[in-house]
């Protein structure tokens, strides 16, 4: 399935060359060292006969972007997107989620899962703002320790993404309730946790993490323990992420059953 989407063409991928030029690019935005891409050709060879999903945007016929996914549980309605690269600033991100959609339609799946660096403001604007994807777990050192130029220095925690299908996209814009309350702020570069019992809290994010972990890893990684312990914390108790507001804060509405407990961070 071949299908064109904001000036990209985005295709699905089985030749033993496209995946080579898939591998180098996933390298090559990832930073990782020689030999170590995040995934080689010949595991996509194999997930793509496996009839699975891997796909390639394309610009002028030159590789921008791919993305490699495959079946999950619950069997027969959920897809998991393991791995998406591409170039920033032109849509080509969004094309591949797209095509990715439209192909787990045709298989009658309902929703797609994924991880991402909780974290990364522009990943989290993408994926709630623009896909309407919604964080349901929060995974601590997910994927243990990773040492490309992207996770290096850090911790590997994510969140699992879940977008259901049927949810209409982009998502409607978040309404934040004039009563919500910051349980973690943005204090002049570092995270300030705060006690509340608001039925919505305000979780900020720093400006560029990645960026952080260069300058100052004492505050990237106080970013990571309170972002942890804060929406971490929500979502094991049952608390859902409802959008992401002015593309810098989670918001989350606590849950409402009174049998569950309330949690505040420490301050």
């Amino acid at each position: 399935m071949s299908r064109t989407t904001l000036g990209t063409t985005v295709r699905e991928l089985r030749r033993m060359t496209d995946l080579d030029a898939v591998e180098r690019l996933h390298a090559r935005i990832w930073g990782s060292a020689p030999g170590s891409s995040p995934l080689t050709a010949e595991v996509m060879r194999a997930l793509a006969h496996s009839g699975n999903y891997v796909a390639g945007a394309y610009e002028d016929e030159r590789l921008v972007g791919a993305s490699v996914a495959f079946f999950a549980e619950p069997v027969g309605t959920s897809l998991h997107s393991h791995i998406t690269g591409a170039v920033m600033g032109r849509g080509v991100g969004l094309a591949l989620k797209t095509h990715q959609r439209r192909w787990a339609l045709d298989r009658r799946l309902t929703r797609i899962t994924w991880t991402y660096d909780p974290l990364i403001r522009r990943n989290a604007h993408f994926n709630l703002a623009k896909l309407g994807a919604r964080p349901e777990a929060y995974l601590t050192r997910f994927y243990g320790a990773m040492d490309d130029a992207v996770n290096g220095g850090d911790e590997s925690d994510r969140v699992l993404a879940v977008w259901d299908l049927a949810a209409p996209v982009p998502a409607p814009a978040v309404d934040v309730p004039a009563d919500a309350a910051y349980v973690l702020r943005d204090r002049e570069g570092r995270p300030q946790s705060a006690a509340t019992d608001a039925d919505t809290v305000l979780i900020d994010l720093p400006d560029d993490i990645e960026a952080l972990r260069r300058t100052d890893p004492g505050a990237a990684r106080a970013w990571r323990l309170a972002v942890r312990e804060t929406l971490g914390g929500l979502l094991a108790e049952g608390a859902r992420v409802v959008g992401f507001h002015e593309r810098r804060r989670y918001v989350v509405r606590r849950a409402t059953d009174p049998s569950l407990p309330r949690r505040s961070p420490r301050p």
